[in-house]
């Protein structure tokens, strides 16, 4: 699997997914029917930033009870919630995805392939390898503390509402409308398309 890049930084060829990623991610409980439209947003500012959504990317697929139906484009954003230049910027990115999986297994399976990609929780805000978040979950709005759904602080951020809705342009967030709506009432500054760069659908 390959990756074009005409511009900008070089960024290695997207590799196959780390063994120890398939690991991680073990046997999910798929007997669940009627699958439900889940939406997961992506970040990485530490090591290959591109290698690793794609990395996160095709081990979600890797999950039983997970298909990935929709990528988006790449944009690359100024870190959130510190100074300005105290860290590496980020590259952001939001997958939908149909699942059997109820939240809390799907939340499971996030922090699985965060852990795969040494994902460290030492302070708020500060840099990492990878972020997997759960945006929402079909039209589910829950108040728990464990999985807040849909994430308490997605319709204020333009990282996560511009790929969204690139990806899907008539996308609802539960509890605050259109993302379309949410998106203009937001700054865009320091949140960038990065349309050189790619993902890749799993095969």
């Amino acid at each position: 699997m390959s990756v074009p890049f005409t511009n900008g930084p070089s960024d290695p060829t997207v590799q196959p997914v780390p063994a120890s990623v398939v690991e991680r991610v073990d046997a999910a409980d798929s007997t669940l029917s009627n699958p439900k439209r889940a939406v997961i947003a992506l970040g990485a500012n530490l090591g290959n930033r591109l290698e690793t959504l794609q990395g996160a990317i095709d081990a979600l697929e890797e999950t039983p009870g997970v298909r990935i139906k929709g990528v988006s484009p790449v944009y690359e954003t100024e870190p959130w919630g510190v100074a300005p230049g105290t860290q590496p910027s980020y590259f952001n990115a939001v997958v939908i995805l149909k699942t059997t999986l109820p939240p809390s297994s799907l939340l499971e399976r996030a922090h699985a392939v965060e852990e795969a990609f040494h994902r460290v929780r030492d302070e708020r805000w500060g840099p990492r390898t990878l972020d997997v978040d759960i945006v929402a979950y079909a039209d589910v709005v829950s108040d728990d503390p464990h999985l807040t759904l849909p994430h308490p602080r997605a319709h204020q951020r333009a990282f996560v509402l511009a790929p969204w809705h690139d990806v899907d342009p008539e996308a609802q967030l539960p509890g605050h409308g259109p993302v379309a709506g949410l998106l203009d009432a937001v700054t865009r500054e320091g949140v960038v398309p990065r349309t050189d760069l790619e993902l890749h659908l799993p095969e």
